[in-house]
């Protein structure tokens, strides 16, 4: 074993991780496992100390060493782990410079256990190129980083630092290469993909990055986007989707809540009818478009009636697949100073909205019954339709190969083809 990378969080995180595993190899690591750790909630945090604690016991003569978010916002609670051996920042993490400072400290007994510097420092995001994600049948494309909003429950902008984006040019040739390696789909991320090229000359939108790559790299046969704020979606992007099919039908969009009081205490810059009225007009362009959302449940001050504003988007957005979170305060955050709901009644709100999430499900794969689709296969008899709805294919499929599949059934979870 050389270099294994865990990964928490995010689909950024997940493309970060490939390169994490090719410049620690890179610096000379061997029997290493390094863990790429997110802070979205406290959950988890806590995930990662406990599996790093499980990784020791594991694995007793193993390089340990942590970084991400979690790792550039609390370094000192990773530091304080005797499991630990290093931990890097998230700027330092994609370093190669970094790595071998890192690998030169092994056996220095002054060398410091942390290299994490002022990720607001930072004011560049490179392409960091990769020829493929190892296992995967997608492949995830870094195209902008860090966050200059300050939602109050929020901390990843402390962890990511301000928004940077990656050249338009950068990018074209990243999707132009994994295409050349057999990658059918790409995924843009990053942590606030509308903000896109504000930094760049020019300041191009989201919407002219994916012209470009559509224009510039014909033979890719499906483009996809990670979470946007539907606020910032521009003309070009929403233009996009209603002009080229190898656009995925399929958007997740950051919404959090329901309520109008409540996103404005979250700092949020869309209202509920701003939800609604996009969610409407982009399926009147896009009819097979479908729709995952973030929903935050028992954010502070959270009435009976605001909760149940949350719920009812989930029909009026014509929202199915839901990410929902107990609402999780970060220490340092406006929101963790605010008036807390009972943590039984937290819990028992994301039930409801999980439910209610199911349901949502539920019509979609009853909906998808009698359909035809062409199915990323991902391994073995699974894949993913255009919408990312998982699929049971009725034979298996090469990884990556696209197959036209028509949809039998469903078994409540994902749709079975024929």
């Amino acid at each position: 074993m050389s270099v294994e990378v865990v990964t928490f969080g995010c689909r950024l995180n997940a493309a970060e991780s490939e390169v994490i595993r090719r410049e620690a190899e890179h610096a000379g690591f061997s029997d290493t496992v390094v863990v790429n750790t997110c802070a979205v909630t406290a959950e988890a945090v806590r995930q990662a100390r406990q599996a790093i604690r499980a990784l020791r016991r594991e694995r007793p003569r193993a390089k340990i060493v942590v970084t991400g978010c979690a790792a550039q916002i609390e370094p000192q609670t990773f530091i304080a782990m005797p499991e630990t051996d290093r931990v890097l920042g998230n700027a330092e993490k994609l370093s190669a410079a970094s790595w071998l400072e890192a690998q030169a400290a092994f056996g220095l007994d002054s060398a410091p256990k942390a290299i994490v510097n002022d990720i607001m420092a930072v004011k560049e995001t490179a392409a960091h190129l990769i020829e493929g994600l190892e296992g995967r049948t997608r492949a995830f494309v870094q195209v902008q980083n860090g966050c200059d909003h300050r939602c109050t429950f929020c901390v990843i902008p402390y962890g990511r630092g301000n928004s940077r984006s990656v050249a338009i040019g950068a990018v074209v040739e990243d999707v132009r290469r994994l295409v050349a390696h057999d990658y059918r789909e790409v995924v843009l991320t990053g942590v606030d993909i509308t903000s896109y090229g504000a930094d760049l000359p020019g300041a191009p939108r989201l919407g002219t990055l994916v012209k470009q790559i559509l224009k510039h790299v014909p033979e890719l046969k499906r483009l996809r986007l990670s979470s946007i704020d539907s606020i910032e979606a521009d003309r070009d992007l929403i233009d996009a989707f209603a002009a080229d099919a190898r656009l995925m039908p399929h958007l997740h969009l950051s919404l959090q809540a329901g309520d109008d009081l409540i996103l404005k205490r979250m700092k949020r810059r869309h209202s509920r009818q701003d939800a609604i009225a996009f969610c409407a007009s982009m399926r009147r362009l896009r009819p097979d478009l479908v729709f995952g959302a973030d929903l935050i449940a028992g954010f502070p001050t959270e009435s009976e009636d605001m909760f149940q504003r949350s719920l009812d988007l989930v029909e009026e957005c014509g929202l199915t697949h839901l990410h929902v979170f107990p609402f999780s305060p970060r220490p340092g955050t406006p929101a963790a100073r605010m008036p807390q709901l009972p943590r039984p009644l937290v819990k028992e709100r994301a039930r409801r909205l999980r439910e209610r999430g199911g349901l949502a499900l539920l019509r979609h794969l009853d909906a998808e019954i009698g359909a035809r689709r062409r199915v990323l296969a991902e391994s073995g008899d699974r894949g993913r339709t255009e919408q990312f709805t998982p699929v049971k294919l009725s034979t298996t499929a090469a990884p990556g190969a696209i197959v036209e599949a028509r949809i039998a059934a469903h078994d409540g979870t994902r749709l079975l083809a024929a």
